[in-house]
Protein backbone atom coordinates (compact mmCIF):
# COMPACT_ATOMS: atom_id res chain seq x y z
CA UNK A 1 0.00 0.00 0.00
CA UNK A 2 1.61 3.18 -1.33
CA UNK A 3 0.31 6.64 -0.54
CA UNK A 4 0.22 8.73 -3.76
CA UNK A 5 -0.92 12.57 -4.16
CA UNK A 6 -3.81 13.33 -6.67
CA UNK A 7 -4.66 16.31 -9.49
CA UNK A 8 -6.31 18.01 -5.91
CA UNK A 9 -2.78 17.17 -3.72
CA UNK A 10 -4.56 15.23 -1.59
CA UNK A 11 -3.06 11.57 -0.60
CA UNK A 12 -4.66 8.49 -2.13
CA UNK A 13 -4.23 5.26 -0.77
CA UNK A 14 -2.74 2.76 -4.08
CA UNK A 15 -2.95 -0.77 -2.90
CA UNK A 16 -3.73 -4.60 -4.66
CA UNK A 17 -6.57 -6.40 -3.54
CA UNK A 18 -4.28 -9.57 -4.84
CA UNK A 19 -1.49 -8.58 -2.35
CA UNK A 20 -1.54 -11.16 0.16
CA UNK A 21 0.15 -9.05 2.22
CA UNK A 22 -2.41 -6.46 2.27
CA UNK A 23 -4.73 -7.35 5.21
CA UNK A 24 -6.84 -5.10 3.18
CA UNK A 25 -6.80 -7.14 -0.04
CA UNK A 26 -8.70 -10.33 -0.90
CA UNK A 27 -6.09 -12.56 -0.66
CA UNK A 28 -5.17 -12.14 2.76
CA UNK A 29 -5.73 -15.17 4.56
CA UNK A 30 -7.90 -14.69 7.05
CA UNK A 31 -11.09 -16.73 7.32
CA UNK A 32 -14.39 -15.86 8.02
CA UNK A 33 -18.01 -17.26 8.40
CA UNK A 34 -20.56 -17.23 5.70
CA UNK A 35 -23.38 -18.47 3.55
CA UNK A 36 -22.80 -21.25 6.22
CA UNK A 37 -19.17 -21.88 4.95
CA UNK A 38 -15.82 -20.78 6.70
CA UNK A 39 -14.05 -19.03 3.78
CA UNK A 40 -10.23 -19.08 3.98
CA UNK A 41 -9.92 -15.44 2.36
CA UNK A 42 -12.65 -12.71 0.85
CA UNK A 43 -11.37 -14.04 -3.23
CA UNK A 44 -12.49 -17.89 -1.94
CA UNK A 45 -15.74 -16.16 -0.74
CA UNK A 46 -16.45 -13.76 -3.74
CA UNK A 47 -15.16 -16.52 -6.37
CA UNK A 48 -17.79 -19.38 -5.07
CA UNK A 49 -20.52 -17.22 -5.12
CA UNK A 50 -20.53 -16.62 -8.94
CA UNK A 51 -21.87 -19.77 -9.33
CA UNK A 52 -25.29 -21.55 -8.22
CA UNK A 53 -23.89 -25.37 -8.15
CA UNK A 54 -22.88 -26.70 -4.60
CA UNK A 55 -20.34 -28.37 -6.00
CA UNK A 56 -18.63 -26.21 -7.71
CA UNK A 57 -18.56 -23.48 -5.04
CA UNK A 58 -16.64 -26.03 -2.93
CA UNK A 59 -14.42 -26.75 -5.30
CA UNK A 60 -13.67 -23.25 -5.06
CA UNK A 61 -14.02 -22.69 -0.74
CA UNK A 62 -11.88 -25.83 -0.80
CA UNK A 63 -8.87 -24.48 -3.68
CA UNK A 64 -4.79 -24.57 -2.53
CA UNK A 65 -4.70 -20.72 -2.36
CA UNK A 66 -6.63 -17.43 -3.40
CA UNK A 67 -5.11 -17.13 -7.03
CA UNK A 68 -6.16 -20.89 -7.82
CA UNK A 69 -10.01 -19.89 -6.00
CA UNK A 70 -9.68 -16.79 -8.55
CA UNK A 71 -8.91 -19.26 -11.68
CA UNK A 72 -11.55 -21.71 -10.72
CA UNK A 73 -14.08 -18.91 -10.43
CA UNK A 74 -12.98 -17.41 -13.74
CA UNK A 75 -13.82 -20.81 -15.55
CA UNK A 76 -16.95 -20.01 -17.46
CA UNK A 77 -19.58 -22.41 -16.45
CA UNK A 78 -22.98 -23.39 -16.94
CA UNK A 79 -23.72 -22.80 -12.96
CA UNK A 80 -22.43 -19.02 -13.51
CA UNK A 81 -25.53 -17.01 -11.89
CA UNK A 82 -26.89 -15.13 -14.20
CA UNK A 83 -27.90 -12.43 -11.32
CA UNK A 84 -23.72 -12.28 -11.59
CA UNK A 85 -23.28 -8.51 -12.86
CA UNK A 86 -26.03 -7.25 -10.76
CA UNK A 87 -24.90 -9.04 -7.36
CA UNK A 88 -20.92 -9.13 -7.24
CA UNK A 89 -20.84 -5.34 -5.79
CA UNK A 90 -23.14 -7.15 -2.58
CA UNK A 91 -20.97 -10.45 -2.56
CA UNK A 92 -17.80 -8.41 -2.76
CA UNK A 93 -18.98 -5.71 0.31
CA UNK A 94 -20.62 -8.86 2.29
CA UNK A 95 -17.21 -10.74 2.23
CA UNK A 96 -14.99 -7.78 3.28
CA UNK A 97 -17.50 -6.41 5.67
CA UNK A 98 -18.00 -10.24 7.41
CA UNK A 99 -14.30 -10.61 7.82
CA UNK A 100 -13.98 -7.01 9.69
CA UNK A 101 -16.36 -7.71 11.82
CA UNK A 102 -14.43 -11.41 12.37
CA UNK A 103 -10.89 -9.85 12.64
CA UNK A 104 -11.09 -6.81 14.48
CA UNK A 105 -7.63 -6.07 13.61
CA UNK A 106 -8.75 -5.55 9.67
CA UNK A 107 -11.45 -3.43 11.09
CA UNK A 108 -8.97 -1.58 12.62
CA UNK A 109 -6.72 -0.74 9.63
CA UNK A 110 -9.52 -0.27 7.27
CA UNK A 111 -10.27 2.81 9.73
CA UNK A 112 -7.13 3.84 9.97
CA UNK A 113 -7.28 4.86 6.69
CA UNK A 114 -9.03 7.75 7.80
CA UNK A 115 -10.70 9.90 4.73
CA UNK A 116 -8.19 8.70 2.38
CA UNK A 117 -9.57 7.53 -0.96
CA UNK A 118 -8.30 4.19 -1.61
CA UNK A 119 -7.63 2.74 -4.67
CA UNK A 120 -7.40 -0.42 -6.54
CA UNK A 121 -4.26 0.25 -8.39
CA UNK A 122 -4.79 -2.75 -11.67
CA UNK A 123 -3.40 -1.62 -14.94
CA UNK A 124 -5.95 -3.90 -16.18
CA UNK A 125 -9.28 -3.86 -14.56
CA UNK A 126 -11.47 -0.67 -15.31
CA UNK A 127 -14.36 -2.23 -12.49
CA UNK A 128 -12.66 -3.06 -9.84
CA UNK A 129 -9.35 -1.07 -10.13
CA UNK A 130 -8.49 2.17 -11.79
CA UNK A 131 -7.30 1.09 -14.85
CA UNK A 132 -3.73 1.84 -16.83
CA UNK A 133 -5.31 5.42 -17.54
CA UNK A 134 -6.20 5.93 -13.90
CA UNK A 135 -10.25 6.40 -15.04
CA UNK A 136 -11.54 2.66 -14.25
CA UNK A 137 -14.55 2.87 -11.49
CA UNK A 138 -12.09 1.46 -9.04
CA UNK A 139 -15.05 -0.57 -7.31
CA UNK A 140 -12.82 -1.96 -4.96
CA UNK A 141 -11.55 0.66 -3.19
CA UNK A 142 -15.44 1.85 -3.17
CA UNK A 143 -16.38 -0.95 -1.97
CA UNK A 144 -13.54 -0.47 0.92
CA UNK A 145 -14.61 3.17 1.85
CA UNK A 146 -18.02 1.57 1.85
CA UNK A 147 -17.57 -0.67 4.68
CA UNK A 148 -15.24 2.17 6.59
CA UNK A 149 -18.08 4.31 6.52
CA UNK A 150 -20.17 1.17 8.02
CA UNK A 151 -17.68 0.51 10.70
CA UNK A 152 -17.45 3.97 11.19
CA UNK A 153 -20.75 4.72 11.94
CA UNK A 154 -21.27 1.61 14.24
CA UNK A 155 -18.52 2.54 16.19
CA UNK A 156 -19.95 6.03 16.83
CA UNK A 157 -23.49 4.33 17.78
CA UNK A 158 -21.77 2.51 20.24
CA UNK A 159 -19.97 5.54 22.02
Amino acid sequence: MSLFPDDNGENDLFMSRTDPDNPLGTHAPYSFELEGKVWPTVEHYFQGMKFTDDNRQEKVRNADTPGKAGKLGRKRHKSLRRDWKQVRETVMTRGIYVRCRTHPELAEALLDTGDTKIVENSNFDYFWGCGRDRRGDNRYGKVLMNVRARLREERAAQD
